[in-house]
């Protein structure tokens, strides 16, 4: 049986949306960059992609029933859908956690525990601003966390990361750090920054004990796919409501 997992970073009331505007991060990190539009979606299809999965019986999977899956081989239920957020932008908490609860759904939010913001700040349209260790507490009842990396999510190049870039040592050091912090539930489940990797990056994964890892390439996750490249399809502003069936169907 096959399953479907959805990646969304950020959210936005469609009158808020602006495809050709860039979004400036604001992390704690010392680090500047855009989210590209592609990876917003409007809240208006949010709502309407969450209804479309609760109004046709959909189970939103767990990290510990794809572990069991892929390691002890149990079936999944039936219409099974892996939601997934990455980076904790205040979306996150303003428009797609009240959602979620709402339907008693289950997600997985891939924390850069380096970016967390000290304090909480209030909600800023026009910047992707990231959360607190607080705010994410506040939402253990919908989201269970996963390494993101604690530093290294940050791009060297337009197709290149600094996880691609760094030796083993300095990356297994990265992972540890993410996975000391408290806030990070599930310490053998990670996602590929920017999608970005090598096959080294990989192995070391594989070495360090991880079970599972998302990369960004779109596409169903067969028994047989390998959980440390499990695919994720991104969900953005232009996808309607006929293609977004398409994907989980």
């Amino acid at each position: 049986m096959s399953f479907t997992t959805l990646m969304y970073h950020e959210i936005r009331e469609q009158s808020m949306l602006q495809p050709d505007q860039p979004s400036p991060i604001k992390v704690r990190q010392n680090y500047e960059d855009n989210l590209p539009s592609p990876l917003f979606v409007s809240l208006e299809h949010f709502e309407e992609q969450m209804a479309y999965l609760y109004e046709n019986k959909y189970h939103t999977l767990t990290l510990a029933q794809l572990i069991e899956h892929y390691y002890h081989g149990t079936e999944l239920p039936e219409k099974s859908v892996l939601l997934t957020f990455d980076d904790c932008y205040q979306s996150v908490e303003r428009y797609a956690y009240p959602l979620l609860q709402k339907y008693q759904f289950h997600a997985v939010a891939f924390v850069v525990t380096g970016w967390l913001n000290s304090a909480r700040e209030s909600f800023q349209p026009e910047q992707s601003v990231c959360l607190t260790e607080d705010d994410l507490r506040k939402m253990s009842d919908v989201f269970e966390y996963a390494n993101h990396t604690d530093l290294f999510h940050t791009r060297t190049g337009t197709s290149v990361s600094l996880m691609m870039e760094v030796d083993d040592q300095e990356l297994s050091d990265d992972l540890d750090r993410c996975n000391a912090n408290q806030i990070i539930q599930a310490k053998n489940v990670f996602a590929y920054p920017f999608g970005l990797f090598t096959e080294r990056n990989v192995e070391l994964l594989r070495q360090k004990g991880f079970q599972l890892a998302f990369t960004s390439d779109a596409g169903k996750n067969l028994p047989d796919t390998d959980p440390l490249l499990l695919h994720r399809n991104a969900i953005p502003y232009f996808v309607d409501l006929e293609t977004f069936r398409g994907m989980v169907d």
